[in-house]
């Protein structure tokens, strides 16, 4: 996270945490703008929608509606849009749209989401447009300026005495006819997937307890549910890469967003990936990390990884969607460079969209993976092959990549 030191030196203006503007100050004036426009302890306004499933004190988890107060209808559908955020919004305005949006907190067990369905606020939250919704507090809501890294951006929060969807909600066709089938979660994310339902349409209905055998179903903290939908996605668009034919060259792609820049290598062969973040010294992880901190992860080919890392299962689905799409397999060594001024998380989201869109765009072209590695290694300052080297293990088919050996790009 910033430093305390920093931000008194810096009072918000100096701008040295590399940011165009405060995101302490953002956020705390998007909080009291929130706050300034509750009518007592009631909220009038649409959910965009924003549904959260915590962890804390499992089985009775807090189950957070947002509601931004006094935007309505299609105006509020900004306030939590990922696919329209993209490329759009940086990582300032994103936290004051998300500082804006009241959090009204319900506490509910986890084995009883049929609360939630006939209070209608599950059928709203798995909304494809914004539900009119009003909310009536226990207490004033309380503005949250803190900037946590392992926490994310959150308005200001209160326990909610009582919550009424007062609008009619939206749900695409398919997303309306699965959650009445009796069938497992998986075979739901797969029919969905195939249904053209996006991804956190089908993430908010896994965590609120729409998908699975209908009397097993269970509330779903969110942060398990983006990792079984990203992992259901991946061997979703696996079965079916495996018989498409593979890419003929070795291509690198590189986008980059919110500080964070990615470097997709494609190369021919079956489906394996190598997975490298390298972050900088000043992001909010790695504040007083005198040079960069590397992460290593890799997918044996079959969908399992060595190591469990959420960021990691976004950016594969990112990719076998992409590759999916392009009607080819490959293999793949994704790179991400996190730059300082990347000061809190804002959600897979971002990594999962620019790897799916950086393998859409058109790539540069390698005669060798081994002179893909050196670019991408010239490029950053970096010895990429190095750090890949000492950080995975060495099957007798990785040595043969990095020696240039062009058999090992036949198999």
């Amino acid at each position: 996270m910033i430093s305390a030191e920093l931000c008194v030196r810096c009072k918000g203006y100096k701008r040295l945490c590399g940011l165009p503007k405060c995101p302490i100050l953002e956020k705390a004036r998007a909080a009291i703008e929130a706050t300034a426009r509750i009518a007592g302890l009631k909220i009038i306004g649409s959910t965009p929608p924003t549904a959260v499933v915590g962890e804390r004190n499992y089985p009775s988890v807090p189950v957070i509606v947002g509601i931004p107060p006094g935007v309505s209808g299609g105006d509020a559908k900004i306030y939590d849009d990922p696919q329209g955020w993209w490329g759009k919004l940086g990582l300032t305005d994103i936290l004051r749209l998300r500082g804006y949006q009241v959090s009204s907190i319900m506490r509910v067990n986890v084995s009883e989401p049929f609360t939630l369905y006939e209070k209608e606020v599950g059928i709203a939250a798995i909304s494809a447009r914004p539900v009119d919704t009003e909310v009536v507090l226990e207490r004033l809501p309380r503005p949250i300026t803190r900037l946590d890294p392992f926490v994310g951006a959150t308005g200001p929060a209160a326990p909610a005495k009582e919550v009424r969807v007062v609008g009619n909600a939206s749900l695409p066709r398919k997303l309306e006819e699965i959650i009445w089938d009796d069938v497992s979660a998986e075979e739901a994310v797969f029919e969905l997937i195939r249904g053209g339902v996006d991804t956190y349409s089908i993430i908010r209905a896994m965590s609120l307890g729409f998908l699975g055998r209908v009397r097993r179903r269970k509330l779903v903290p969110t942060r398990w549910a983006i990792t079984a939908v990203d992992r259901a996605a991946v061997k979703y668009f696996l079965g079916g890469l495996r018989d498409l034919p593979s890419v003929d060259k070795v291509s690198v792609h590189v986008l980059e967003y919110l500080m964070n820049r990615f470097y997709v290598i494609l190369y021919p062969g079956k489906y394996h990936v190598e997975w490298l973040e390298v972050w900088r010294p000043k992001t909010g992880l790695t504040e007083r990390a005198s040079s960069s901190v590397i992460v290593y992860s890799r997918d044996y080919g079959t969908g399992r990884t060595s190591t469990i890392d959420g960021g990691f299962d976004a950016a594969r689905h990112g990719l076998v969607k992409a590759l999916y799409e392009r009607g080819r397999r490959a293999s793949a060594i994704i790179v991400r460079v996190i730059e300082p001024g990347y000061v809190i998380g804002v959600g897979n989201w971002h990594i999962r969209e620019t790897v799916y869109r950086a393998v859409r765009s058109e790539g540069l072209t390698f005669d060798k993976l081994s002179d893909a590695l050196a670019w991408v290694a010239s490029v950053e300052n970096m010895d990429v092959v190095s750090a890949l080297k000492k950080l995975m293990t060495m099957s007798t088919r990785s040595l043969d990549i990095f020696a240039g050996n062009g058999s090992a790009l036949k198999k």
